[in-house]
Formats: C-alpha cells, sequence, structure tokens
C-alpha cells in the first residue's frame, strides 16, 4: 500500500483522502495514518504545485549546471552540495555519476541573471573546478505532469 499511495501523491498531492482510500481500497483512517507516518519519516518532505512557467506573465528562466567538483575529506561531496542547496535561486541539487559530479536546476528572471548567479556564486565556490550551463528551452513533462499542448517546433521552418 506504501508504494501505491506514494505513487498517487506524487501524481497529484490534492487528492483527498477519501479519493487515495478509494483508489487504493482501503479505509480513510489507514491513509491518514500510512501519511502521517510517511511525513513524520521524512519519505514525504513536502507538497508543491507543478508549474507551467511559459505560460505566466513574468515567466522563470530555468537552466541546468554540471558541476565538478574536487570534493573535501571526509566531507565528500556534502559540503558543497550543502552550499550550492542555500542558494535561493537552486531548485534542485544532485549527486551524478559519469561525466560531472552535480547536477543543479537554477531558476532566475532572465538568462542574464542566471549566467550572473553561475558566474559569481557557483563558480566561486572553493570546492567548484569547472561549470556548464544549459538553459532550458521548453518543459515538454515535469514531475509526471504533461506541459505540452501540441504546439510545433518551428526550428527547423528556415526559409532560404
Amino acid at each position: 500500500m506504501k508504494t501505491e499511495l506514494l505513487k498517487l501523491l506524487s501524481r497529484n498531492a490534492r487528492y483527498s483522502v477519501r479519493q487515495l482510500a478509494d483508489m487504493i481500497g482501503t479505509d480513510e483512517q489507514t491513509v491518514e495514518k500510512e501519511i502521517k507516518s510517511l511525513e513524520k519519516e521524512g519519505v514525504i518532505c513536502g507538497y508543491k504545485a507543478v508549474i507551467d512557467w511559459d505560460s505566466v506573465e513574468n515567466p522563470l528562466v530555468s537552466a541546468i549546471i554540471e558541476i565538478k567538483v574536487v570534493p573535501k575529506a571526509d566531507l565528500g561531496f556534502e559540503d558543497v552540495a550543502e552550499k550550492i542547496s542555500s542558494f535561493s535561486e537552486v531548485e534542485s541539487v544532485y549527486l551524478m555519476s559519469g561525466g560531472y559530479d552535480l547536477n543543479v536546476v537554477v531558476k532566475g528572471k532572465t538568462l542574464q541573471d542566471v549566467a550572473q548567479f553561475v558566474a559569481r556564486e557557483l563558480a566561486t565556490i572553493d570546492s567548484v573546478t569547472s561549470t556548464a550551463t544549459h538553459f532550458v528551452m521548453r518543459r515538454y513533462k515535469e514531475l509526471d505532469v504533461s506541459l505540452y499542448e501540441g504546439e510545433k517546433d518551428d526550428r527547423g521552418n528556415i526559409l532560404i
């Protein structure tokens, strides 16, 4: 039941306890108890709305930053990840395998704001050896929610 409940909540955190109980096939008290237990254990860390920032009046710019780091002795990547996480511009921080160490998702008002944040704040952190910034051009799906409404991408329609 736990996994099924978590999947339902991750799809839509606004389901009522009654709706969740019906979908899982149990009673409301069991669902309430399980949710409280999952919150207390830190499995459920919060509830958030998925926003299509492209459809709001003043959309935010998003970027994915690849960061290479020299980990500190006895602290590994935790020290630099914690420092990066403390910035309000930072939405997510992930430890990665492969060609770089940390994947950081950043939001800002403009491309320049994000670029300046990377240059002034992230790139200057003591353990950071390099950054690579990738600006998000369009979101098609966010946290299991489709944001794509069938608009055609016209980048291929070049007239000569």
